[in-house]
């Protein structure tokens, strides 16, 4: 899954965990700190398993995390899943040793399932020559694009029903900062929260429009406006 800053990926990723934790038959692992060099990438991937790994004893370490997912192949239908957000962060040594430690049979079996996400950082270290084997192995790939309006304002609707009050923000400041998101739900939030903290400083109990320009009006366009109130 791949996609720019703010499009989504990170969410879909909990929406994705959420859902497979849900399956009795089925191990999900998540990896926290995609930037680990090998020997700690080894020790992450035992504390997700519960296998105690050796640094000094790598080859242990690949052979017993093999034969628990071999094992859990063997008693579920489901392989274990492994979820990596952020992985563009991943040495291209640590994505080789990945490719090598997920299959078997020379390559006839795989032993996991992964989800890598990230931006096109991901994309661009993936055509790397020493990654192309593991490139050409995905299977599926997502890419979160820049949200509608629509979208936009679904996801506005349910916060603001989630926090209790649904008619905080009058309809045409809605629409305004739709407008002025560019389909990106970071920065889409991120000015909501900033007219949510200045309306609590001044005690309002509806955002509007007026509001919006007092924020977000660049500093000439707010100069002109006093000093024609002036006149």
């Amino acid at each position: 899954m791949h996609g720019d800053p703010g499009s989504g990926k990170s969410v879909v990723m909990r929406l994705l965990a959420e859902r497979l934790s849900r399956l009795a038959d089925l191990s999900v692992g998540v990896i926290h700190h995609p930037q680990s060099n090998l020997s700690d990438f080894y020790r992450e991937l035992g504390d997700i398993f519960g296998i105690s790994i050796r640094v000094s004893n790598r080859w242990g370490g690949f052979k017993a995390l093999r034969a628990r997912w071999l094992d859990h192949l063997g008693s579920a239908s489901r392989r274990s899943v492994i979820l990596i957000d952020e992985a563009q962060e991943m040495s291209p040594m640590v994505l080789n040793e990945l490719r090598l430690l997920a299959s078997a049979r020379f390559d006839s079996q795989s032993l996991l399932c992964i989800v890598l996400s990230g931006d096109a950082r991901l994309l661009e270290k993936l055509r790397r020559e020493e990654l192309i084997p593991l490139g050409s192995r995905i299977r599926t790939r997502l890419a979160t694009e820049i949200a509608t309006r629509e979208e936009l304002l679904a996801c506005l609707d349910h916060l603001l029903g989630a926090a209790g009050n649904a008619s905080l923000m009058t309809r045409e400041l809605r629409h305004t900062l739709c407008d002025h998101a560019a389909g990106n739900y970071r920065i889409f939030i991120s000015m909501a929260a900033e007219l949510l903290m200045t309306a609590a400083q001044r005690e309002l109990t509806v955002l509007d429009e007026k509001l919006y320009l007092q924020v977000f009006a660049p500093p000439e366009t707010q100069r002109s406006r006093r000093a024609a109130g002036a006149r």
